[in-house]
């Protein structure tokens, strides 16, 4: 990826390879399924979706894979068996190109991640000191 200042999410996926630029389209389409009501913008030089102001879901596009973030241990525990054949580590999910990318699986991980962020966030407790 030489061009790192993507306008839009159309600017990044017409800057990637011509072998992946199909799949990231569908990627994009089912983020979007999943959650149309998120806005999407490029942030970290990749493809965000926002809802309500925060980030909800990243993706990209690599030379062997296609990945998603951030991937969190409830996600990782909800899809369990399905993650089983990919590359999860470090908060991502890696989809290599050769083991086929499942775009319906994508849909149901945006949709887990939108009910996750629909969540009030956790309010830290300050530990008393005695």
């Amino acid at each position: 990826m030489a061009k790192t200042d993507y306008a839009d999410v159309d600017a990044y996926i017409a800057a990637q390879p011509e072998t992946s630029r199909a799949l990231l389209r569908d990627m994009r389409q089912a983020i979007r399924d999943a959650m149309p009501g998120a806005q999407e913008v490029i942030s970290y030089q990749i493809p965000t979706y926002k809802l309500h102001g925060r980030a909800v879901l990243f993706f990209a596009g690599w030379k062997q894979h296609v990945s998603l973030y951030p991937v969190t241990d409830k996600l990782v525990a909800a899809f369990r068996d399905e993650l089983g054949p990919y590359e999860v580590e470090k908060g991502t999910i890696r989809f290599a190109f050769k083991k086929g990318v499942p775009l319906d699986l994508i849909k149901r991980i945006a949709a887990f991640r939108a009910e996750e962020m629909a969540e009030p966030p956790r309010k830290k407790t300050a530990v008393k000191s005695k």
